[in-house]
């Protein structure tokens, strides 16, 4: 199959063949007009789906189509998570130039079922279509709650806000990879570490079924935006404020190092750049410290406090370490500005 010319029949192909086969919850996958999937009795439904296009989500210079597939799948993966569930099947459409090769395309659902065989996602459909101008590709997933699902429209006011991991990683791999040549006084470690966690960043899967089911939690969202504007999106659905303490945001020891070396602002990174994929919740006060405790012992994820929902009155605020209101950057938004 890797050796001749693209056709949809032959991408169908590849993506039938490297599907594998029908598992449990299948009863008709890839070549029907439908799949037909058994969701479990009682579970509820949850349902995402994520588009990526060329020159605004990703740039082909620097993704390939392995890394591509796997992001694809990821970011969808991340939308589950934050809702503590468990994500089942998955549909891929993808669309591509002409020229695209049957390597090329092998290697894309290569990457999108690597990540899938890691998580028990089994692919049971999706479309394709030739493009005359980039790669699209647009994934729907779905997947079942355990508990009752973790929304963002439930913070309460004197909630601790806090997130699952280090942030400003991926910004800090999409800075270096724009670059025409990364700078020499950027260490190794640290350039493969962020361009990692941009590329191919790791969905909080594990963390979101553990929080959903600790009890605790009110309110969890994904960082896909960046930080400020996915704490607004908790606080306009929970139709609260919230006030984030810039000075206990974590940033790691990499994402400093080419912070460093670019004389940039992590912080910067951190509040705005987006695209973390860490969860960030609010949690009762009270069962902050167990929360910690238990999800460290779970998943090794840190659990890091970063500020608290307030009155809506209040706003969404960022506070410096002179106890300072800070403006920062709102985040990703589309039709205002591009990736």
């Amino acid at each position: 199959m890797s050796a001749g010319r693209l056709t949809e029949r032959a991408l169908i192909g590849i993506a039938r063949r490297r599907a594998g086969d029908v598992l449990p919850g299948v009863r008709v996958g890839i070549g029907d007009d439908c799949a037909v999937l058994e969701p479990r009795a009682g579970a509820p439904l949850l349902a995402t789906t994520d588009l990526l296009v060329e020159d605004v989500h990703f740039r082909r210079r620097w993704t390939s189509p392995a890394d591509l597939g796997w992001k694809s799948l990821a970011v969808n993966l991340s939308d589950i998570a934050a809702m503590g569930g468990r994500p089942r099947w998955a549909l891929v459409a993808l669309a591509c130039p002409a020229e695209t090769s049957l390597e090329e395309v092998e290697a894309f659902f290569g990457g999108a079922l690597a990540l899938a065989s890691a998580h028990d996602v089994v692919l049971v459909g999706g479309d394709t279509s030739a493009s005359p101008s980039g790669w699209i590709v647009n994934v729907t997933l779905l997947g079942e709650a355990a508990t009752a699902p973790l929304l963002r429209s439930t913070a309460r006011v004197g909630d601790v806000l806090a997130v699952t991991g280090p942030l400003g990683r991926s910004a800090a791999g999409l800075t270096l990879l724009e670059l025409p040549a990364p700078p020499p006084a950027v260490p190794a470690d640290a350039s493969t570490d962020v361009r990692a966690a941009h590329l191919r960043p790791r969905p909080r899967l594990r963390e979101g079924q553990w929080l959903a089911a600790a009890g605790g939690v009110t309110a969890m969202i994904d960082l896909s935006d960046g930080l400020a504007a996915d704490v607004a999106h908790i606080a306009e659905e929970s139709r609260v404020g919230a006030r984030v303490d810039l000075p206990r945001l974590p940033v790691d020891e990499s994402t400093r190092c080419v912070a460093r070396a670019l004389d940039r602002d992590p912080l910067a990174w951190a509040t705005g750049g987006g695209e973390d994929y860490e969860l960030l919740l609010a949690c009762d006060s009270h069962a902050l410290d167990r929360l910690t405790a238990g999800l460290a012992l779970a998943t090794g994820a840190v659990l890091s406090p970063i500020g608290e929902i307030v009155e809506r009155k209040e706003g969404v605020r960022f506070v410096g370490a002179g106890g300072r209101d800070v403006q920062v950057a709102p985040g990703f938004e589309h039709f205002v500005a591009s990736r």
